[in-house]
């Protein structure tokens, strides 16, 4: 590391104090600290949104600070690109790896920083030195073959083997596990630990509680673009770990009923049953079944396979293992056509990517789903289209009520509440309903958590997926508890508090 000396181990190699970072008036991060120590890893915890992605990007010269200082090695810095960053020691490697699969791997790892005589560059010098960077990873592999015959785990090597030719004292690896398996996980790892000896600061994102407890030495939670904290991993117990990023936030819903006092009947046949679900790389196989009328909350921190999951019950994504039914009979979902024209809707937590026609007006919006099952060659008449659309508008008190009103002007809750609309004017049997009070304010969150009480008592089956595991309680019969991509238990929402969940979900995986 010539440009950048290795520094004493424990010794602050960057300090950011106070970084606040806005987009139209909201906050991403609102005076957050953060440091990393040389021969350090450090994980960055949080649930979706929490600020994690912007952090990394403040530190790594993608977006620019509103207030609040950086340093690295002591020394004051103010990054305007990345090459600022980079330049300052700090390299990044990406589950999408940025490399150039179209040359061989040797010319990746030296790629820029290529040694040279007097007739260009000097490919034998470039091989041998990339093998070299290489082998100080412990990877030994032809650097002449190109990388895009290696697979992921290997082009990761290849990148972090690339940021040490760049002399980086800092290394941040963002979800870089997120696709390998455990063979290639451990290998990862010995190579984290090795950098880690060297004096290297790495920096760990990961939504794998068992991946971070095993190799990192500290961690920083953010929640809400807030700093909840920084501790030693040793003293953090699991279930605090996952109590300290969901927060247990007081709100309004305490008028709501709880659904899952109601008796749910399961002695008939489910509305939908399936049996090992599954998708290799994405989900080990999993069961699921829901009757009628019931509530059954998905829980789990992002990245468990909660969202995998109901995408294969969809057809969004196809599963290549196990079988469904609904209603009794065998159904082969294969797109989300099958799935709505069976009564299975989904309400994307993507609500601005796969929800919502931001340009289309809510009228628009709520009949797409009529429409869409009815076929487009059958128009709704006009009175019927209207007397739909005013009944929504009025049972989910969208404000404002005007159908005219463009989607994209509305807040996050009336689009949420637009996008519930339109799955619910299809009359299904059963809607997934996944992350539908993300991002919203307390008051459109406690109008959709009523409404989804009110409709499962009057007999709709739901699957609800949130991060706030208070709210799965409440309003879930039955929890399908998620960890790591696979099921790991059942538990009856009677049964258990928000801390026997949180304990779960942090220590049940171990045994399961």
């Amino acid at each position: 590391m010539s440009d950048h000396d290795a520094v004493a181990p424990g010794t602050a190699v960057v300090e950011m104090t106070g970084i606040t970072i806005g987009f139209l008036g909201v906050l991403a991060l609102d005076g957050v600290d953060f440091s990393m120590r040389a021969g350090e890893i450090h994980a960055l915890m949080g649930e979706n949104g929490a600020g994690k992605s912007t952090l990394i990007k403040a530190l790594t010269g993608v977006y620019p600070i509103d207030a609040g200082t950086i340093a690295v090695a002591g020394a004051p810095v103010s990054f305007r690109s990345t090459a600022d960053a980079q330049d300052a020691g700090i390299s990044t490697v990406y589950q999408e790896v940025n490399l150039c699969p179209n040359l061989s791997v040797g010319e990746n790892v030296m790629l820029g920083h290529e040694p040279r005589r007097r007739a260009g560059i000097d490919w034998k010098a470039v091989h041998e030195q990339a093998a070299e960077h290489l082998d100080s990873l412990g990877v030994r592999i032809d650097t002449r073959s190109m990388l895009s015959s290696h697979s992921l785990a290997i082009q990761q090597l290849v990148a972090i083997s690339r940021a040490m030719v760049l002399d980086s004292t800092v290394l941040i690896l963002d979800e870089p596990t997120s696709s390998l398996d455990r063979g290639e996980v451990e290998q990862l790892f010995a190579v984290m630990r090795g950098l880690r000896a060297q004096g290297v600061a790495i920096l760990f994102v990961s939504h794998f509680l068992e991946q971070v407890y095993e190799i990192s030495d500290r961690v920083t939670v953010l929640r809400n673009g807030r700093l909840v904290g920084e501790y030693a991993m040793a003293d953090l117990p699991r279930e605090e770990l996952v109590a300290k990023m969901i927060g247990r936030e007081m709100d309004d819903l305490q008028a709501i009923s709880r659904v899952s006092n109601r008796v749910i009947d399961r002695s008939g046949v489910p509305i939908l049953q399936a049996k090992d679900i599954g998708r290799r790389g994405v989900l080990e196989p999993a069961d699921l079944e829901v009757f009628d009328g019931e509530v059954v909350g998905l829980a789990g921190l992002l990245g468990s396979g909660r969202t995998e999951l109901v995408r294969l019950l969809y057809g969004a994504d196809r599963a290549d293992s196990g079988a469904m039914s609904i209603n009794g009979l065998p159904a082969r979902i294969t797109a989300p056509r099958q799935a709505i024209e069976r009564g299975v809707v989904f309400s994307s937590e993507d609500r601005r990517g796969e929800g919502i026609v931001s340009d289309l007006t809510v009228a628009e919006n709520i009949i797409l789903g009529i429409q869409a099952r009815r076929g487009w060659r059958r128009k709704l008449r006009k009175s019927e289209r209207d007397t739909v659309v005013a009944e929504y508008i009025e049972a989910l008190g969208v404000r404002p009520s005007n159908p005219h009103a463009v989607v994209g002007t509305l807040s996050g809750g009336n689009q949420q509440k637009v996008l519930l609309a339109r799955w619910l004017a299809t009359a299904p049997e059963l809607i997934i309903l996944d992350e539908p009070t993300r991002g919203i304010d307390v008051g459109a969150k406690a109008d959709i958590q009523r409404k989804v009480a009110e409709l499962s008592a009057a007999g709709l089956s739901v699957i609800f997926i949130s991060s706030e595991l208070e709210e799965v309680l409440r309003l879930a019969q039955r929890v399908l508890v998620m960890r790591d991509r696979k099921a790991i238990g059942e538990l009856d929402s009677d049964q258990v508090d928000l801390s026997d969940l949180v304990e779960y979900i942090a220590n049940r995986g171990d045994a399961a």
